[in-house]
C-alpha cells in the first residue's frame, strides 16, 4: 500500500515546527535544536524544543504541555524520534505511551542508535507514520548534526561581505565598512545561531574584534570564539583574550610555535589552545574540524580574512556561503574577495536572496 501524502495542514504544522526549532539553535550541546508540535482537530495544544544544554527533549516536552489531551492527536517533529535508552526512555515510547495516534516527521536521524527506529517503534505500536514532510528545509536547519553525525565534522559556512569591484577590506588598513547597519545586524543573528565563529589571526590582529552577538536580549548567546593562529601571535591584550571568561575563546596553534610565557598569560584570561596538527606549516583543518567537533561544534561561521576563507575554500571544507554584496567599491588598494557571487562553484546551489537595504545577500548550500 502506498504511504499516504501530506495534506495542508501537515505541511503547515510542520513548516510551524521548523521555524520553533530555530529558537534553540546554537544553545543545545551535542544535540541537535529540535521541535515538536501536538495537535489536536488543528488546534497546537503541546509545543516544545530541545531545552538549552540538550536535554530535555522536544517531545517530552510538548507531550508535558499537552497533557491527557495529547491521546488521540497528531505529534510533528522536526527529526525522528530518539529509539535508544538512556536515563529517560526514548522519546519515541513517550509519544506511544501518551497514546498519540498519529506522527508527522521531517528529516531522518542518521545516528545508528535511531536510522529508521525510531519511526520502527511508532509502527509496531499502531501508530500512522508520516515520514519526509518538509525534509529538504528541515534539514538544511539541522545540516550542523546531520554532518556532524555521517562526516564527524561540523557544518562550515563562510560568510563575507563583497564590494562591488570584488574586495573585502582594504590593505593593512584594519576593518573596513563594506555593507551598511542591516546586514551586520544580519550577521549577529548568524552568529547568535552558530555554535562557534573562526576568524584568522590576521583579522584578529588588524581589526582587534569581539565577535560577540550584540542584538539586544541575545547577548548571551555568543559562541565560541576560534583564532586560527599557527605561530601564536594574539596578544593576551586582545579584546578576545581580555573577554575569554565571560565568552569563550579558544586558540589553534602549532605545536611549540607559542612561546610559554604568552600561553601562560592567555591561558590565565581564559583562553583555550586547540592542539593541531602541521601540514605544509599550516594548521591541518580537517583535523581540526574533527577535534571540534569532538567538543559537540556542529556549525561553525569563518568569518574572516582572506587568508582563512581562501583555506577553507581551497581544501574544499565550505557546506554553507553567505555572501553580502555592497555598491560601494574600494578601489586597487583592496584585499581581493577569495571567492565572490559570480565565481560560486557549481557544487553550490543558490538556496536564498535578500535585499538588506541597499545591500544583496545571498547564501547557497553544498549539495550532498
Amino acid at each position: 500500500m502506498a504511504e499516504a501524502q501530506p495534506n495542508a495542514d501537515d505541511r503547515r504544522f510542520m513548516a510551524a515546527a521548523i521555524r520553533l526549532s530555530r529558537r534553540h539553535l546554537g544553545l543545545t550541546g551535542t544535540n541537535p535544536s529540535v521541535a515538536t508540535l501536538i495537535v489536536a482537530d488543528g488546534v497546537i495544544v503541546g509545543r516544545g524544543v530541545t531545552a538549552i544544554g540538550g536535554r530535555p527533549h522536544a517531545e517530552p516536552q510538548a507531550l508535558a504541555e499537552a497533557g491527557e489531551r495529547a491521546r488521540g492527536t497528531t505529534a510533528y517533529v522536526t527529526l525522528e524520534p530518539c529509539a535508544h535508552h538512556g536515563r529517560t526512555p526514548p522519546c519515541a515510547e513517550a509519544l506511544v505511551a501518551a497514546g498519540v495516534t498519529r506522527v508527522v516527521g521531517a528529516a531522518s536521524d542518521p545516528d545508528a542508535r535511531v536510522a529508521g527506529r525510531g519511526y520502527a517503534i511508532l509502527r509496531a505500536a499502531g501508530i500512522e507514520v508520516l515520514e519526509g514532510v518538509l525534509a529538504e528545509e528541515a534539514g538544511d536547519q539541522l545540516r550542523g548534526y546531520l554532518l556532524r553525525s555521517v562526516k564527524r565534522r561540523p557544518e562550515v559556512t563562510l560568510k563575507l561581505a563583497v564590494s562591488a569591484d570584488g574586495m573585502i577590506g582594504l590593505t593593512d588598513e584594519g576593518r573596513v565598512a563594506i555593507t551598511g547597519e542591516t546586514v551586520r545586524r544580519q550577521v549577529h543573528l548568524m552568529r547568535a545561531e552558530s555554535d562557534a565563529i573562526l576568524i584568522g589571526i590576521k583579522t584578529a590582529l588588524a581589526d582587534d574584534p569581539e565577535l560577540t552577538c550584540r542584538l539586544t536580549g541575545l547577548e548571551a548567546r555568543s559562541p565560541v570564539r576560534i583564532v586560527l593562529d599557527r605561530n601564536g601571535r594574539l596578544p593576551a591584550s586582545a579584546k578576545l583574550a581580555v573577554t575569554a571568561r565571560m565568552v569563550p575563546t579558544m586558540v589553534a596553534a602549532l605545536p611549540n610555535a607559542i612561546q610559554p610565557s604568552q600561553r601562560s598569560e592567555l591561558e590565565s584570561r581564559g583562553v583555550t589552545f586547540l592542539a593541531t596538527e602541521a601540514h605544509e606549516g599550516r594548521v591541518a583543518l580537517p583535523e581540526l574540524l574533527e577535534d571540534l567537533s569532538a567538543r559537540g561544534i556542529g556549525t561553525l561561521m569563518v568569518e574572516g580574512g582572506a587568508d582563512a576563507a581562501g583555506q577553507f575554500l581551497a581544501e574544499d571544507l565550505v557546506d554553507r556561503l553567505v555572501l553580502f554584496s555592497s555598491t560601494k567599491e574600494i578601489g586597487s588598494a583592496g584585499v581581493r574577495a577569495p571567492i565572490t557571487p559570480a565565481t560560486v562553484p557549481p557544487s553550490f546551489r543558490l538556496l536564498r536572496e535578500s535585499r538588506f537595504g541597499a545591500d544583496i545577500g545571498q547564501e547557497w548550500v553544498r549539495a550532498y
